[in-house]
């Protein structure tokens, strides 16, 4: 095996593949490394490496310099410099933006990369699930202190439901900055419920790792507290828990259209963090299909767009 130097470090693996690419396009072969093991949250400092042969590198050296230059065609940047209108609207900025990148990854990206140097958000969902329900745990435990264990707890399964996350992150435009695989992009990977609910928690995980706890339950904060104001106004079932089911329902029957069915069209991941599929079928014909956490969100979502794209009809 020929000598390898090392021409480039970084912690973004889409830094290192557009670095690779560049490389590669201008004949000099070159190769991703990690000195890490592959662990659910690959942090350390320089932990990527774009490597190539020793003869070649000098020339990769002067092709990657090249396109740093200001205003160079293709110029090499740092990763996440595409991230700040995110930062922004998030109201955070990341001091180590690779993990602003890790919480965007859906596992859709790592199935088609054959480097072994991306990692998806699913360990991060994970922590950023566990982050939300104790900022939103703290909030109504100082915020309702009349009401009792059982009140609280529907409160709070009914502010932070996947339909809650996912209207969320479409306020933020979340999906515009998912790293998705070829395939699910084809098939509006951007667009669905379930992937950018799982995504905005892992944002969440990304915010408390990099800064912290305060951070992350600032950042929580902003985004709930109406949530919270509305429940309080309205009860529990305020904010974004519509019963849309029942709407489409009656919405169908006031166009004397009949009443809709929902068949459960696939499932998805593992038995601990199953993701269904349910789809709407009206007078036999399929209108809508929508994914959630469990069938019975999954079918509410489908029913959501089915009432969107009806409405759109008429």
């Amino acid at each position: 095996m020929p000598a390898l130097t090392v021409v480039f470090r970084t912690q973004s693996q889409s830094e290192a593949a557009v670095v690779r690419g560049l490389l590669e396009a201008n004949g000099v072969t070159a190769m991703i490394s990690s000195d890490l093991s592959r662990t659910p949250f690959p942090m350390s400092v320089g932990d990527l490496q774009v490597m190539v042969g020793d003869d070649d590198a000098e020339q990769a050296t002067r092709i990657i310099d090249s396109h740093r230059e200001e205003g160079g065609p293709g110029r090499v940047v740092p990763f996440g410099t595409e991230l700040v209108p995110l930062e922004e609207r998030i109201g955070y900025r990341f001091r180590d933006r690779g993990l602003l990148e890790h919480a965007l990854t859906h596992r859709s990206r790592v199935h088609e990369d054959a480097s072994g140097g991306v990692f998806d958000n699913e360990s991060m969902e994970f922590l950023g699930d566990s982050v939300l329900g104790f900022a939103i745990a703290d909030m109504l435990f100082r915020q309702f202190p009349q009401h009792n264990e059982g009140q609280k707890s529907k409160l709070k399964a009914s502010i932070v439901s996947a339909t809650s996350l996912a209207r969320l992150a479409e306020r933020l435009g979340l999906g515009d900055f998912l790293i998705l695989g070829r395939g699910e992009e084809k098939t509006g990977g951007r667009r669905k419920h379930a992937i950018i609910a799982d995504c905005y928690e892992a944002l969440i995980a990304g915010i408390y790792l990099d800064g912290g706890i305060g951070p992350a339950q600032g950042f929580i904060e902003r985004q709930f507290q109406g949530l919270i104001d509305e429940a309080r106004r309205g009860g529990v079932h305020a904010g974004f828990t519509e019963d849309y089911k029942s709407a489409l329902q009656e919405w169908l029957q006031r166009e004397g259209r009949g009443l809709p069915t929902y068949r459960l069209a696939g499932e998805t991941g593992p038995a601990h963090r199953r993701s269904f599929e349910v789809e709407i079928l009206v007078g036999g014909e399929a209108i809508a299909k929508a994914e959630g956490k469990t069938k019975k969100e999954a079918a509410q979502l489908a029913a959501r767009e089915a009432l969107t794209m009806l409405s759109a009809e008429f």
